[in-house]
């Protein structure tokens, strides 16, 4: 019998049923509720312009709350964005960089943890990048980079490419040790695994709702310790940022004292009535769950991948798996397979040469048996042609 959650989940889906979706890393289907937050936002303002935009300010606060109780940190340290990127952008252009500073990241890292660190060489600050051994991270190469020039430790909960999650009590450790503060970003991991920002003392996270968070693409959470906002110089500041917002006649420059300084301007307010529905969904079910039903659904992704002869690259273990998981198959190129995948209607990504499949709590069995039909067709008829 599947995990019951599994079960509650997909019934809060309404993915094609002719599409297997394996490609949550990328871009999630909305569920049900998270697309009636949408469709009731749209329809109210389509009928009453503003006149109920308190109602959706209110619930934004709901939101914050929810996302607080999400990351086991105070509302006051959460702030409202638009993507990872801009998160982690608060953090490298807001921090005191000087002459000879030095930030420490894995090599392996997605863009939008990668370019705005190295953007900083500018301004004389080294970016130390780890060697990843086969998508692995050794926190003793994290540490050997660090030393007391070291001010930031940045890296990913899990890695887009290879999976592989990583013990951010453990990283943010070895950062304190050198005087550094420590990053988290969590957008591959947010929603599939339980996360307490203080019992691993993080000191900032960023993740965007649209991939396991099954939110819109658009909305999503920063996180920073209260006692370090004043550390960072703050960016985006706009008519929201001040302590007497909604007061335009005379605004005066005094910065709110919460993680909110930073929602400048105009919210994106549909996607976040959006991702509060997710976040309400992810709550009610309970993130322990979710991971025990994605656990389940990976393991007999794994096992059809490797009955068919698939190298299968992440590291599967109790600590290090995750939704995530690579595979490349013999003589066959990853992406002329995704294309011929995408022809039998199911859709997956592919990175650093692998095949990346990504499905989530809720994906069914019938999605497997569909994805195990297409492979054996189109590995078979590869080696019919050799």
């Amino acid at each position: 019998m599947p995990h019951p959650t599994r079960v509650q989940l997909a019934s809060h889906m309404d993915l094609d049923p002719q599409w297997a979706y394996f490609d949550h890393a990328a871009v999630s289907p909305l569920p049900v509720p998270t697309r009636e937050a949408l469709i009731s936002w749209a329809t109210n303002v389509s009928h009453k312009g503003c006149i109920e935009w308190p109602h959706w300010r209110k619930k934004l606060e709901d939101l914050r709350f929810t996302a607080s109780e999400l990351l086991g940190s105070l509302p006051s340290e959460i702030a409202l964005v638009r993507s990872t990127t801009e998160g982690i952008n608060f953090v490298v252009e807001g921090y005191p960089w000087k002459p000879g500073d030095n930030v420490v990241l894995p090599e392996n890292e997605f863009a939008s943890n990668l370019l705005p660190w190295l953007n900083l060489k500018s301004r004389d600050v080294d970016v130390r990048l780890v060697k990843v051994h086969e998508g692995r991270l050794n926190p003793a190469d994290i540490d050997a980079a660090c030393d007391s020039h070291t001010r930031i430790v940045s890296a990913s909960w899990v890695s887009f490419s290879s999976g592989y999650r990583i013990d951010p009590a453990q990283l943010a450790e070895i950062a304190h040790q050198h005087g550094a503060l420590f990053f988290l970003d969590a957008i591959q991991g947010l929603g599939m695994f339980p996360l307490n920002v203080h019992d691993c003392d993080i000191d900032f996270l960023a993740a965007d709702g649209h991939k396991w968070l099954l939110g819109p693409e658009g909305a999503g959470i920063f996180y920073l310790k209260h006692h370090l906002l004043d550390l960072l110089k703050p960016l985006g500041i706009g008519w929201n940022s001040i302590q007497s917002s909604g007061s335009f006649d005379t605004p005066e420059l005094i910065l709110k004292t919460n993680a909110d300084r930073y929602e400048g301007g105009t919210f994106n307010m549909p996607g976040f009535q959006a991702l509060n529905a997710s976040l309400h969904l992810f709550q009610d079910l309970g993130i322990d769950n979710i991971s025990h039903a994605l656990r389940e659904v990976t393991q007999e992704l794994v096992e059809i991948l490797l009955t068919l002869g698939g190298d299968i690259t992440a590291d599967r273990s109790d600590a290090h798996w995750s939704g995530i998981v690579p595979v490349k198959f013999p003589h066959k190129p990853s992406m002329e397979v995704k294309h011929k995948l995408f022809e039998r209607q199911i859709q997956n990504s592919v990175r650093m040469g692998c095949l990346r499949f990504s499905p989530h709590a809720y994906t069914p069995h019938t999605s497997l048996t569909q994805l195990n039909s297409a492979l054996r067709k189109i590995l078979s008829d590869h080696s019919a042609s050799h």
